[in-house]
């Protein structure tokens, strides 16, 4: 299964593991694959202890690092933000909050280092600028931008410092605009994938970037969750796959309990793609809350940061009070493939073996004809 982006980033399968979970990263780097710790939910100061703990456990191991870079690049203070989201949406939340009884946030309720803390400013660039300071001061072998890419002085600090540039993209145009900044790779994210994807569906997509990335390695990503479906990528012209969803219920995943027997119970068909989280196409768990923003009465969701922004208390409020059944879980419908915790090693072994298994029947399909 090695390939190009194997001898370009220094691992023995073209497995890339994305969670925000550190130890998950780190056990997908141990089995030979490529961990990518999502960036987004850690302030600098968390981050820098996310990033010191990866590079002690791994020392030479490789694992890389995504974060959100905008296109918006929004600069104004979040008070301005704030005047911008209308009034009637604040009501309509405010609806929601009284519908679904959510408990008023105690002062105690979330630390301060917790990961739900400042979900306000996560779509926005000034956010992404500090986590890059962190970044630089680290090993990491991969910094992948989403929602947009780099700008040239983000390209050319990281490749100064022997990092490789990724970024993620919904269609060949985008594919395209990544490269011509400097990516050393693209990830092209098809409509079955959890967080934010593209409107086309992974199978048409990839073919489709990896025609328009011309020698730039592309990775599949989007409704990924088995050896067969790794098999299929590189059939299409992929160079690897980025998997996400398959790593949520596993043994080092820091997941809660109530969110894992969701998705352990979950179908490919209980998840949808709603504008309701981040203002972008992003895809969830189906739960109420989401549900409430599909409703004829709804308002529009806002565009990026707005509609984060405009959540957030209400969702510091359901984490706070641990209401499982209204928390966001950011999941593909590879999810319906997903039945079992295991340890991230034992996924992979599994990944492997399929794709063994799978290449074993083509080979046998040619030699018959």
């Amino acid at each position: 299964m090695k390939t190009k982006v194997c001898d370009q980033l220094g691992i023995s399968v073209p497995i890339f593991g994305f969670s925000h979970c550190r130890d998950v990263v780190a056990a997908v780097s141990a089995a030979g694959g490529l961990g990518i710790l999502g960036a987004t939910t850690f302030d600098p100061d968390k981050l820098e202890i996310e990033l010191r703990w990866l590079d002690e456990h791994l020392q030479d191991r490789p694992y890389g690092v995504n974060v959100l870079m905008a296109d918006s690049r929004t600069e104004g203070a979040v008070e301005d933000l704030e005047r911008m989201i209308p009034q009637g949406h604040r009501e309509f939340v405010e609806r929601l909050n009284q519908k679904f009884a959510i408990p008023p946030l105690r002062e105690d309720a979330l630390s301060s280092g917790s990961i739900y803390q400042n979900m306000e400013l996560r779509s926005t660039h000034g956010w992404a600028r500090p986590q890059l300071e962190v970044v630089w001061r680290h090993r990491a072998r991969l910094l992948v931008s989403a929602l947009g890419a780099p700008p040239p002085d983000v390209v050319d600090r990281a490749h100064k410092l022997g990092m490789k540039i990724g970024g993620m993209t919904g269609s060949a145009r985008h594919a395209q605009k990544h490269i011509a900044a400097g990516a050393d790779l693209v990830i092209a994210a098809g409509n079955e994938g959890a967080g934010h994807n593209s409107d086309v569906a992974t199978m048409v997509l990839v073919p489709e970037v990896v025609d328009a990335a011309g020698n730039v390695p592309v990775l599949a990503a989007g409704g990924i969750g088995n050896g067969r479906q790794i098999a299929a990528a590189l059939a299409l012209g992929a160079e690897g796959v980025w998997l996400g969803s398959i790593w949520l219920p596993t043994a080092e995943s820091d997941l809660e309990e109530g969110s894992i027997e969701q998705l352990l119970s979950a179908g490919s068909h209980d998840t949808v793609r709603t504008k309701s989280w981040s203002g972008k196409p992003t895809r969830f768990l189906r739960n109420p809350w989401i549900d409430a923003w599909e409703e004829r009465d709804a308002p529009e969701p806002l565009p990026t940061p707005l509609q984060r922004m405009l959540i957030a208390p209400s969702y510091r409020r359901i984490v706070a009070a641990r209401m499982t059944e209204l928390m966001s879980i950011p999941v593909g419908q590879a999810v319906g493939q997903i039945r079992q915790r295991q340890r991230v090693r034992d996924v992979m072994l599994d990944l492997q073996r399929e794709y063994l298994d799978a290449m074993t029947r083509l080979n046998s399909i040619q030699s018959v004809t």
